[in-house]
């Protein structure tokens, strides 16, 4: 199996578009079953399973149709299940603001100062 962390973006759909691919077919549902379950075209899931992109929206029909949708939580980790926040030390930013006087550009000139 291939490492995910180490691939480029396609690299990345086209592992992820195989292991759904060998799931369905371990599950075992065909394409059309699959589409007509999940609401997404039969194109679409042939482009899917042959790595080429698809929206996010239709990727999540998918893996709900095939009882995946669980595997989401791991993707992105809820920030209010983190122990820190639990525990009354951190609260959840909002926004990210940062100083303008640290900014990079603090330095810069033409080059033709004296």
């Amino acid at each position: 199996m291939a490492k995910i962390s180490n691939m480029q973006e396609k690299g990345i759909l086209s592992e992820l578009s195989k292991r759904i691919k060998e799931y369905r077919l371990l599950y075992p549902m065909t394409q059309k079953e699959l589409a007509e379950k999940s609401m997404v075209s039969l194109g679409t899931i042939k482009r899917f399973e042959k790595g080429e992109d698809i929206s996010f929206l239709n990727v999540i029909k998918i893996l709900k149709a095939m009882d995946l949708i669980a595997g989401l939580e791991l993707l992105v980790a809820d920030q209010e299940d983190r122990p820190s926040v639990k525990a009354g030390n951190k609260t959840i930013k909002q926004r990210v603001r940062k100083s303008e006087k640290n900014s990079v550009n603090d330095n810069w000139v033409w080059g033709d100062e004296k």
